[in-house]
């Protein structure tokens, strides 16, 4: 698995630029060739590079220095730019990308003279690299300031891309498709084979892409509109190979060690360690749910059952520096980012995957929908959705709020976990009702509500005593006396410590 944090700088790393080819395909629609693919065996690619870009390690790659008016910087319309990645390290396999250059479609064949080579890592460099193609994208736009070509969005590595808004760095990403998330079988990972990149116009920018696996063929047709959020209109053709029970639409990927529902994952200084620390669904009878992510002690995947879901997004809730103390990352200024659908997806669940980890540096944490019927061999299936990359919290639409979540160990009772929950608003009124998955409800005591000192808002704190059993569901919801709820639905697995503690 690639470490996050080096393929984050990776992805970061500026790229200069060299003379278009002419090579030009007219009229090719990517759709039609997506369906082409799906009706014939997967051709997997050789896996390997040619000379300058073979087994190079993370300095050697950073050492690629790209020459300036050839691979970067490329002007792709009105107030965009583009960088074309080189191949290398975790991304040996070839991208074709077509950029519309005065009316026609054009691509720009890799060579390394496109880019200068730090003389400690390389030399006798030479003058073709049969086979070698660029391994993805980056898109500019003046984001914070009008006269700064600001990063955007990448397109690298299998069918991943992120995207940031105003005052925002790299975090979580998303993929086009997910296969096998947390289940049994290995996870399969479809690639862009192909990307064409058409002129921004009016702030926006469409990209095309055609992804190819053993299990698939597809399309995606993506607007890009940045902004202080930055919005993504995509529609993703589906075109199954076999059957696919383990789909995963709109997927999205984050990160979470630690923070005050497990701040025990992890021993250093800083009180939080993730990308985003909840789950947030808008689901199809209207209801809001709130379940704070976990770093577990086993893989644990949940679904949330739902007909024709409003929506569903990981969320970074903590927005201040103290939250996590830490001057590199700033994990304060990462993106949320969050999924809704257009139209109708019908029956399924929005799943979540928690993946145990002991770093910060691999994604563990995963969020899509799945539909409750298979995608059969041979059939076509479109999703429509606009993802938003953002800073602000989702919208809960109650007047009691969530603001955060925080658990530890009940010191002088050793078997007991304590469970803290502060909601926005006056405590008076308020009536909190709280069960748990299981034969008995006699695992919850102490549960009492309170006003936080000084206006801060309303506290529900309660004990949970699991017994013998390895995994809990709770769920929280406060009422007024005539039993209308008044917050979001609180969601929150429990599972038991590697050591066997609560």
């Amino acid at each position: 698995m690639i470490d996050r944090r080096t393929l984050l700088a990776l992805m970061a790393g500026g790229l200069s630029t060299s003379p278009i080819g002419v090579w030009a395909q007219q009229g090719r629609s990517l759709l039609d060739d997506a369906r082409r693919l799906a009706g014939v065996p997967y051709v997997p690619p050789s896996g390997t590079l040619p000379a300058p870009f073979a087994d190079l390690d993370y300095n050697a790659y950073r050492g690629i220095r790209p020459i300036a008016g050839r691979a970067a910087m490329l002007p792709q319309g009105e107030g965009f730019a583009v960088d074309l990645l080189p191949p290398g390290l975790y991304f040996p396999d070839p991208v074709q990308v077509d950029r519309l250059v005065d009316g026609e479609w054009r691509d720009l064949p890799l060579t390394p003279d496109l880019f200068d080579f730090e003389p400690r890592y390389f030399n006798d460099i030479p003058q073709t690299a049969p086979g070698a193609g660029f391994s993805g994208l980056r898109l500019r736009h003046p984001l914070n300031n009008s006269k700064v070509m600001d990063e955007v969005a990448v397109f690298q590595g299998a069918s991943y891309f992120r995207a940031i808004g105003q005052a925002m760095v790299y975090g979580l990403s998303a993929r086009t498709v997910a296969l096998g998330t947390g289940g049994a079988e290995p996870e399969e990972f479809p690639r862009f084979t192909h990307l064409r990149l058409h002129d921004g116009v009016n702030g926006r920018i469409r990209i095309e892409g055609l992804i190819d696996s053993p299990s698939l063929a597809g399309y995606v047709d993506l607007t890009l509109i940045p902004g202080a959020d930055t919005v993504m209109e995509i529609s993703v053709t589906l075109l199954p190979r076999t059957e696919l029970t383990t789909i995963g639409i709109a997927p999205l990927t984050s990160m979470y060690l630690k923070g005050p529902m497990h701040g025990a994952a992890s021993d250093d200084f800083r009180p939080r360690v993730h990308d985003s620390d909840v789950l947030f669904i808008e689901n199809g009878a209207g209801e809001r749910l709130w379940r704070p992510i976990a770093n577990p002690t086993r893989i644990e995947t949940s679904a949330f059952a739902d007909t024709a879901p409003a929506a569903f997004g990981l969320y970074q809730t903590a927005r201040d520096y103290e939250d996590f103390e830490d001057t590199e990352a700033q994990y304060q200024n990462r993106p949320s980012a969050s999924v809704r659908p257009v139209g109708d997806w019908g029956d399924g669940a929005v799943m979540l995957v928690e993946i145990p980890t002991g770093t910060e540096f691999l994604d563990n944490i995963v969020a899509f929908w799945r539909p409750a019927a298979p995608l059969e061999a041979g059939s076509e299936h479109r999703f429509d959705y606009q993802l938003v990359w953002t800073k602000s919290p989702p919208d809960q639409a109650h007047p009691a709020a969530i603001v955060q979540s925080r658990s530890g160990r009940e010191h002088e009772f050793p078997a007991t976990r304590r469970f803290v929950v502060d909601f926005e608003g006056p405590a008076d009124g308020r009536v909190p009702d709280l069960s748990v998955s299981g034969p008995s409800q006699d695992l919850l005591t102490g549960l009492s509500l309170f006003a936080l000192p000084e206006g801060r808002g309303t506290r529900v704190t309660f004990l949970l005593t699991p017994e013998a059993a390895d995994a809990l569901e709770l769920r929280l919801i406060l009422r007024d006396e005539a039993g209308a709820p008044l917050s979001p639905v609180w969601l929150h697995r429990w599972t038991r410590k590697r050591d066997g503690g609560v």
